[in-house]
């Protein structure tokens, strides 16, 4: 408590919904690097590259609107080029205040943040980034489908952050990999509880702070094993943090370049890379090939298909190519993915449900702790 603590007030030039766009970085209920205050307020906690941070991230005032310049902008996606972290708004969102339009778009947003720790200063530099400031959207045309078209102009606030730490993004991944989301929370709880550190300031009650890499190379097998992780995922992480330096580097690569050296990694594939890469680097066009529900989402959103294969999903995304994570997130703010409600009606779109049908086997929580 007795910590210094930095502030600063930071006006985005753009609308931005912060529990939207942090809320990717959470893995969990329960995440001890994550949590929501009664306030509203988001607590998150850092190992930056100048020690341990904890930082509470506040939107002060309601987003101001402006009407778009012209009707080439599309609810609210109009291309935002980063110039600085002052408190002006965008000069784009500024002429377009004289152009008549029936529906008002959000132009900026007040963000306040507080953080304590060695890192603290790092980790409120790098807000504006983590809040979207260089998410470009540049060539994405959310008109090319209904379902993503909608969810565009229903969520003006959406963008794509970036944390920059990509070995905080990866090690959860991997975590997750074919497992029950349940089960891979459960370890990053455990794990993150033992082997994680207090965090700098008044973090909210059991919060931790992600271990350095020297510690998770040193995690002994019995500690994975309570843990529920079995020795296949355990040994990716280590190999992982054995290359920790040179993991963080690779963010200042292109997505692509990116993408290929850390599936040179043994146990990293493109599900995975694509997973630490959306919330590490933000990267707009990376798919979660592989996933266990996302193909079929996406195939029921753009196809009404109950059921779909990840190449039937790449071709149905292929419109939206350069941006297809953004829309494969829009289909999930637009609710066209979840299971439909008793007794629901038709929707805009035609149908009466508003997700695949579930068949089939589902996957069952395991517990490797008592294998």
């Amino acid at each position: 408590m007795g910590e210094p603590m930095l502030e600063v007030e930071w006006r985005a030039p753009f609308a931005v919904d912060v529990r939207v766009t942090l809320g990717v970085q959470g893995r969990g209920k329960g995440d001890p690097t994550y949590r929501v205050d009664e306030a509203g307020a988001i607590w998150r906690t850092s190992l930056t590259p100048h020690g341990p941070a904890t930082i509470r991230v506040l939107p002060s005032a309601p987003a101001t609107y402006n009407t778009p310049a012209s009707a080439s902008t599309t609810a609210g996606f109009a291309s935002t080029t980063p110039t600085s972290t002052s408190t002006a708004t965008s000069s784009a969102a500024s002429a377009s205040a004289s152009a008549p339009t029936p529906t008002p778009t959000p132009a900026s947003t007040r963000v306040r943040a507080w953080a304590w720790g060695t890192g603290a200063e790092w980790l409120l530099d790098a807000l504006p980034a983590a809040l979207g400031l260089y998410d470009d959207v540049s060539g994405f045309e959310p008109s090319g489908h209904p379902v993503i078209r909608d969810s565009a102009h229903c969520n003006p606030g959406f963008r794509l952050g970036r944390s920059g730490r990509l070995m905080e993004a990866l090690v959860p991944a991997i975590l997750e990999q074919k497992v029950v989301i349940l089960e891979a929370h459960r370890a990053w709880r455990i794990l993150l509880s033992k082997f994680g550190t207090e965090p700098p300031g008044p973090a909210p009650r059991g919060m931790r702070v992600f271990p350095d890499p020297a510690v998770w190379r040193r995690i002994p097998s019995w500690e994975w094993h309570r843990a529920g992780v079995e020795g296949v995922r355990a040994e990716t992480i280590i190999r992982a943090a054995t290359v920790a330096g040179s993991l963080e580097r690779l963010l200042a690569l292109s997505h692509e370049e990116a993408d290929r050296r850390l599936q040179t990694i043994p146990g990293i594939g493109v599900w995975t890379s694509a997973e630490a890469r959306q919330r590490a680097a933000g990267d707009p066009d990376a798919v979660s090939v592989g996933d266990y529900h996302l193909k079929n989402v996406v195939g029921w959103a753009l196809a009404g298909k109950d059921r779909s294969s990840d190449e039937e999903m790449l071709a149905l995304l292929e419109p939206f190519k350069g941006h297809r994570h953004r829309a494969t997130r829009l289909i999930g703010l637009s609710g066209q993915g979840t299971r439909p409600r008793p007794g629901a009606g038709q929707n805009r779109y035609g149908s009466r449900a508003r997700g695949p049908q579930r068949r089939g086997p589902r996957m069952s929580v395991r517990d490797y702790r008592k294998f």
